[in-house]
């Protein structure tokens, strides 16, 4: 197995395929947003899904599960009243309200461990339905 990094508080492992890829959407521009899920079997914290740089905010929101939880890193690129381009990284913490207990505090408590690993992360959201992490939310919080 290739490289992974232990979470100490949940004896999750994050795969190096998760920080591979976060380093890709930040440094390449490749992805414009990765979603990162929980196997609970292997213990590994994988890249479930990873959008293209064509891809905008409501292709992530689409591939988030009404009924599972989630990790995200959104790559959001914007104009500057300034008229300068620039670029903000958010983390979303997607714990919809129809995912189970056990799921929920599962994703809680890995998610300063996968946060740690994906170092460059502006702003951090946590939604439990899509109103708490609309575009509008996004481009609030990034001005």
């Amino acid at each position: 197995m290739a490289m992974a990094f232990k979470m100490a508080t949940t004896g999750m492992w994050v795969t190096d395929e998760c920080k591979n890829s976060f380093m890709e959407m930040k440094w390449k521009k490749v992805h414009r947003y990765i979603v990162f899920k929980i196997d609970e079997k292997s213990k590994l914290v994988t890249v479930d899904k990873v959008g293209g740089a064509g891809e905008g905010y409501s292709d992530l929101e689409a591939s988030l599960p009404g009924d599972d939880c989630r990790y995200a890193v959104f790559d959001f690129d914007f104009v500057t009243v300034d008229n300068c381009h620039k670029s903000k990284i958010f983390f979303i913490a997607w714990a919809p309200s129809a995912s189970r207990i056990r799921e929920k505090m599962l994703y809680a408590t890995s998610k300063d461990g996968l946060r740690r690993v994906l170092d460059g992360i502006h702003y951090e959201l946590q939604a439990t339905d899509p109103t708490e992490m609309g575009f509008d939310v996004i481009q609030d919080r990034a001005k």
